[in-house]
């Protein structure tokens, strides 16, 4: 493998160190050349070279604040971080919130846990770096009496402390309730058997959504979780993920309106862990589910539909997408094709609206997937704004690898599929030839 490996170029290895263990072993029994060690070398040394790392090769840990932490690195990872959020479910509009709500309900194991912001591998963060919702509502909405209960651990298995929470929901107009998973279940070496929330803090939501007070979710994980019951009962989800060192102040931000969530789902969410692997662009089936045909491929005891598709994310306005237009019908093998619909604001909130174009190479020498993002455009809409957006699709993105492990492009009917999720979309086709039009 260390052969293999630094005659391929792989010029630094991690964690395995064999390159340490054989470099000298293979060099005398003349499986490796002494060049191929020194290209590697040398090629290292090279990159520290450029980072001035023969002249500085430590850090200057008095620069950390005014480097990493000055007012535009932390107001870039401000707004990066609530431009990622992604608004799962609002009924009857519940967000934004009113910032002259006198009394607020800040519920859950991670609604106070600076660590969690930060999320897995984050290397050198520093918990204390780190803005907790508790302190974003705070700075938020300075004025409204902020009711705090953790209410449970992550994993508990105990609801010790579900009678404090539930006393602090019923003294306050909202309840705001965050769960999910610690940074250290997402990662490296973190699998878990179960997408459901952990420990006992389904049971903390349904005790705290019985106050029959407004009760919006915040969702803070590294993957998709099944959440059919906060998805079929409570009137507001939020994803956030791991929203690192300022994730209290975004998260706030959106609560509240001063931005209005855009972001979409980078994985699909599940309805239960049996549909596990469940992606957008899988395989063609050769019997697609029917409702109506009970040989056909689906679940007896849940839906084959994801929960949340690939793509989706609400947003505190709304957004229509029509005239779905090609530039043309037939284009030849190397050709190419615009791609282009209308894209209007119909609600009352300027906001972002991700618009996404998919294919389908409908029949080819090999299986293609039934559905493939080739490309998406993030605009902002002022309330009634209509604005034309254009895609070029090429021939590389038509294309594929065959079973000679050529990359080719062959001819036959595409569906080009453009809309603001991978289910939510209007369609229509071309054809690819093998003569020039």
């Amino acid at each position: 493998a260390a052969r293999e490996a630094l005659s391929a170029g792989v010029d630094m290895e991690m964690v395995s160190r064999l390159y340490n263990k054989h470099a000298s072993e293979l060099i005398k029994e003349r499986k490796l050349s002494q060049q191929t060690i020194d290209e590697a070398v040398r090629r290292i040394l090279r990159i520290k070279f450029r980072l001035g790392l023969f002249d500085r090769p430590y850090v200057d840990e008095a620069l950390e604040r005014t480097a990493i932490f000055n007012s535009a690195s932390v107001a870039a990872a401000r707004e990066i971080a609530a431009r990622s959020m992604v608004l799962l479910k609002n009924d009857h509009d519940v967000l934004p919130l009113d910032k002259n709500v006198r009394s607020i309900a800040l519920i859950g194991p991670l609604a106070d846990s600076r660590q969690d912001m930060l999320g897995s591998w984050t290397g050198d963060g520093k918990a204390e770096d780190a803005v907790t919702l508790l302190q974003g509502l705070k700075s938020k909405v300075p004025q409204t009496r902020i009711n705090y209960a953790k209410g449970c651990d992550i994993g508990c298995d105990k609801p010790d402390g579900f009678e404090e929470a539930l006393r602090a929901a019923r003294e306050s107009d909202v309840t705001v309730i965050a769960v999910g998973e610690s940074a250290e279940m997402s990662g490296e070496a973190a699998s878990r058997s179960s997408l459901d929330l952990p420990g006992r803090q389904l049971e903390l939501v349904k005790a705290v959504q019985a106050t029959g007070k407004p009760t919006i979710v915040v969702l803070m994980n590294g993957r998709p979780l099944t959440i059919n019951w906060l998805a079929e009962n409570t009137p507001a989800i939020l994803e956030t993920w791991f929203a690192g060192t300022q994730a209290g102040n975004a998260i706030a931000d959106v609560l509240f309106g001063d931005v209005n969530p855009g972001g979409k789902l980078p994985a699909t969410f599940p309805r239960s862990v049996g549909q596990i692997p469940l992606y957008y662009n899988h395989k063609n089936t050769g019997r697609p589910p029917d409702a109506n045909n009970k040989y056909t491929s689906k679940y007896l005891d849940v839906a084959w539909t994801p929960l949340f598709p690939f793509g989706y994310g609400l947003s505190y306005t709304q957004f229509k997408i029509t005239n779905l237009q090609l530039s043309a019908e037939r284009i030849p093998l190397n050709g190419k094709l615009t791609v282009s619909v209308d894209v209007e604001n119909t609600g009352k909130r300027v906001g972002d609206e991700v618009v996404q174009l998919y294919i389908r190479d409908t029949s080819a020498s090999v299986t293609r997937p039934v559905k493939e993002l080739k490309g998406f455009q993030r605009i902002t809409l002022q309330p009634g704004e209509k604005k034309r957006v254009e895609f070029l699709l090429t021939a590389e993105q038509l294309g594929f690898w065959d079973r000679q492990m050529r990359f080719t492009v062959e001819p036959g009917e595409f569906q080009v599929m453009v809309g603001s999720s991978s289910e939510d979309v209007i369609e229509k086709s071309f054809e690819v030839g093998s003569n020039p039009y």
